[in-house]
């Protein structure tokens, strides 16, 4: 797929904010990226340019005076359609933000103060996606006009009949890779929206990343198909964006510790979530994924109280997994879980909060495979002391019965530690299982 960059036209982006020192440094940023840029003060100045100039890409500051940026993208998307549409907003400027999905169909919004590098790689996805949305169009067009020249061949003419046919099996491969990469975009624009979310999160609680891995994971695990996989993808980068309408103390406090008011609060993020989402078309299934992950298996969940198989299979996926990390981050209780005792409670509440048998395949998923410990795609291993080896390194910490840490996490194991676990498992009756990895392995 051709690079935005490289098109032979370069895009041309306008800018709207009615600060000047702001279109200053977003010009300046954005100077070296190959665009054609315009700038304007106001709405009305913005509409005079788009009369004029064809503008792929409208970036315009939520609050202004007059034509505020919500009202500008409306009429920009329906008088434009095909142009993008971009909104700066301020952190806590919820509802205008959501007026810009409703009214302007806003392809994304972006906070104030910008990050440089997240605002230009949502730009050139934003762009990316244009380009292989028009792509797309231009084909079906050509498949439409060869379809119609087609039926006006003789039918007689075998031979001409044969090539157009072949003609059209390439048009058609071409549209599927087409669409292919419109889906690719989806996906990474959706990363990009979840950095963006993280950082009003502190580091500790920026899970997505984690949960993530673990649901793509378990749904090849279980062998979902390619739909549900893209779906539970964009769920676990967005199941936090109900988030956003909590103020900082809400987001810092564990689930346990939550004041009645504060719990009424937390019960309404996935709903706000999905409804966050439910204007875009292709997130529906992530959206319905979002809103029940906090449904219980014997019905005392949220929002909707569904019980049993009545809850959707992603969004009893997307529970564990997301209990499962944040238990270890202290999100839930007032302390940090570890690892394997995090999988114990999993199993200790299957039936009543999780589905048994997908609680226990997702347990037995961590111990014997660990897709949340993988590091830049190093595999981790779950082995018996017996089966370790010398030059092996520890992904985890191992504590004895007793609570007390025996070995830090990257502790390279020889063969005089091998044979003291060995004994010290024999001396308490108990075994061990470590996780670790082959050290050729980090180096490579």
């Amino acid at each position: 797929m051709e690079d935005v960059a490289q098109q032979a036209v370069p895009a041309s982006v306008l800018l709207v904010d009615d600060e000047p020192n702001v279109l200053s440094a977003l010009s300046r940023m954005l100077r070296h990226e190959g665009y054609v840029l315009h700038t304007a003060g106001d709405g009305l100045a913005a509409l005079a340019i788009l009369e004029r100039e064809p503008i792929d890409l409208v970036l315009s500051d939520a609050m202004m005076p007059g034509m505020d940026g919500v009202e500008l993208l409306s009429r920009v998307q329906q008088q434009w359609p095909e142009c993008l549409r971009l909104l700066l907003t301020g952190q806590c400027d919820l509802a205008a933000t959501v007026r810009a999905i409703n009214e302007g169909r806003i392809y994304g919004y972006l906070s104030k103060p910008w990050d440089d590098e997240g605002l230009r790689l949502t730009l050139r996805q934003a762009l990316q996606y244009q380009h292989t949305e028009r792509e797309q169009k231009r084909l079906e067009a050509l498949t439409q006009d060869q379809n119609r020249e087609l039926a006006e061949l003789n039918a007689s003419l075998e031979q001409r009949v044969e090539a157009r046919t072949q003609e059209l099996k390439q048009t058609a491969d071409m549209l599927e890779v087409a669409f292919r990469e419109l889906r690719k975009s989806y996906v990474t624009a959706t990363k990009v929206f979840s950095s963006l979310i993280n950082q009003r999160l502190p580091p500790r609680f920026q899970t997505n990343a984690k949960v993530g891995v673990l649901v793509q994971a378990f749904a090849k695990e279980l062998g979902l198909d390619e739909a549900q996989q893209h779906d539970l993808q964009l769920a676990a980068a967005l199941y936090n964006l109900g988030k956003l309408a909590w103020n900082d103390r809400l987001l810092a406090t564990p689930a346990e510790r939550l004041s009645v008011q504060q719990r009424e609060s937390y019960r309404l993020y996935p709903a706000t979530g999905e409804n966050l989402l439910m204007a875009l078309e292709h997130m529906e299934g992530a959206a319905k994924i979002i809103r029940h992950h906090r449904e219980r298996w014997n019905g005392s969940g949220f929002p909707d109280r569904l019980k049993g198989e009545a809850i959707p299979l992603g969004s009893r996926l997307l529970g564990l997994a997301v209990d499962f990390i944040e238990l270890q981050r202290g999100m839930i209780l007032p302390r940090q879980v570890m690892r394997p005792q995090a999988l114990e409670l999993l199993q200790k509440f299957a039936g009543r909060v999780y589905d048994p048998s997908l609680c226990q395949a997702f347990v037995t998923l961590c111990r014997d495979k660990a897709p949340d410990l993988e590091s830049q795609g190093r595999p981790v291993l779950a082995l018996e002391t017996r089966k370790l080896e010398p030059g092996m390194v520890l992904a985890e910490d191992i504590h004895s019965t007793s609570g007390m840490l025996l070995l830090h996490e990257g502790k390279r194991l020889d063969t005089h530690l091998i044979d003291k676990l060995i004994r010290l498992e024999d001396a308490e009756n108990t075994r061990y299982t470590l996780l670790v990895y082959r050290e050729e392995e980090a180096d490579e």
